[in-house]
Order: structure tokens, then sequence, then C-alpha cells
């Protein structure tokens, strides 16, 4: 049973978060999509306040996670928003058929051999360096300082960012049990695959921050390649969360692209 969260009213709208993260990751633009949509979000296994899967954990198996979640809460055709490996699933399940719209914000999958080395090894060195800082991650983030250290490699703008928010998604990287080897998956396992012209049973939609340094913009390319019935926006001033540096810019484009 995932842990999920339900707000608003309306046509749903099921958002799936990345690495280490959790349902609170969605909070700088919940109020915004909860005004036109009733929205769920989840927790995916292992992560958040979700039990974690009894089987291997990869990229596939957390996929069929969602799918099967979606199937037992009668979601099948729900529009579906995914950020960074939530992404790369919600493409992932496009790609299998799912007839609701997807957005994908900075998703992973399309790197080449070479970027996916340095997201592995960065990723890695993140998830050590705060693992072992936990004790006095509170005040660090209290600070300015603190949060464009920490948070650099995720948001143009860290500074800005909402201590409370930066606090729950760095408690993240220590608490979520499914961490190490979705991470490993993530960057030893399949490369997202493709869809040919017309095959796609709703829209997809890709958002990227033009200044991501996790998936840097260069992958949107083949992305766009693979999918060549996708649409692709790219968010100035953005880094590797739209919702968090961008987050009107973001709910709206979340919004028009799945006709709302």
């Amino acid at each position: 049973m995932l842990n999920t969260e339900q707000t608003g009213s309306g046509t749903p709208l099921v958002l799936v978060h990345g690495l280490g993260s959790s349902i609170r990751n969605w909070d700088p633009i919940l109020p915004m999509l909860q005004e036109q949509r009733e929205v769920i979000a989840i927790d995916l296994p292992g992560f958040g306040k979700s039990e974690p899967l009894t089987g291997a954990v990869s990229i596939d198996t957390l996929t069929a996670a969602v799918e099967q979640f979606l199937r037992e809460k009668g979601l099948e055709g729900a529009d579906i928003v995914g950020s960074s490996m939530g992404a790369r699933m919600v493409v992932e399940m496009a790609r299998r058929g799912h007839t609701g719209n997807v957005v994908a914000l900075d998703p992973g999958g399309f790197w080449n051999d070479t970027q996916v080395r340095i997201f592995n090894s960065t990723i890695t060195a993140s998830i050590a360096l705060v693992r072992r800082i936990q004790s006095v991650l509170p005040s660090l983030v209290k600070q300015a300082a603190g949060r464009t250290a920490l948070l650099a490699q995720f948001s143009a703008a860290p500074w800005k960012l909402d201590p409370d928010l930066v606090l729950t998604e760095l408690r993240g990287f220590s608490t979520s049990r499914s961490l190490d080897e979705a991470r490993r998956s993530l960057a030893h396992g399949p490369r997202q695959q493709g869809a040919p012209q017309g095959t796609l049973k709703g829209n997809l939609a890709f958002g990227w921050g033009r200044q991501d340094k996790v998936t840097p913009l260069s992958e949107a390319a083949v992305a766009m390649s693979l999918y060549p019935d996708a649409t692709l926006h790219v968010f100035e001033n953005c880094g590797h969360f739209p919702h968090w540096d961008q987050p009107q810019e973001t709910a709206r484009f979340i919004l028009d692209s799945t006709g709302w």
C-alpha cells in the first residue's frame, strides 16, 4: 500500500516524486494545482511513509508499483506528473501505453555514458555527505549560505528555498529505505527507450530547467528524438526541480499540458 495525500477537487492528477524525495517535494505547487484538480501525490515504495517493495527495487518494479496503484484506485487514465526519477518512470508509463496525459520534469534515463557516470558519482557523493551531517542539518538549512552549499546541485537559487522544504528533502537521503537500490538501478539499469511517432495514447510534455546540473538540458534533445510526438518547455533560471525554482510557471505548465 502506497502512502498518498489527496487534496483539491476535479479531474485527478497524480504526482510522482524522484530519488530520495517524498510527497513533500511537491509542496511549492500543491496549492496552485489543487485549485483546479484533485491532486493525488504518492510516496513511492521505500520512500516517504510507504513500505519498501518485498522484492527487487528497480525502475521497472517501482514503475509497476505505480501502475498497480492506479489500477487499484481506478486511475488508469489519470493525468500523471513525474519529477527526476519519477519523471523517468512516467515516461516509461507513456511508452507502455498509459492513456492519460504525462508531464515529465527533468527526467533521468536520457544520458550518454559520460553523463551517467557524472550523475552517479556526484549523486552518490551528495547522499553520503548529507547522511554524515544529519545531526547539524536543521541549523545549516536555516542559513541561506547553508542551503546554497547543500542544494547547489539541484536548484538555480537554493538560498531562496523554504528551509523546511530543504530539511525534509535532505532528511529523505537518510530515511528513504530504497534509495540506494533505486539509485543503482537508475544509473546502471536500462536507458530510456523511445516511442515511434503516432504510438503514444496521451500527450507527453517534457519540462527542463536550463541550469539543471543533474540531468543537463542537452539530454532533452535525446528525449525529443526518442519521443517525436512530445513537446518541450524550457524553464529559465531553473535547476533540476522546476516546481521549486519556478513554481508558478511549473503549475501553469502542468495544467496547460494536461488540458486545463
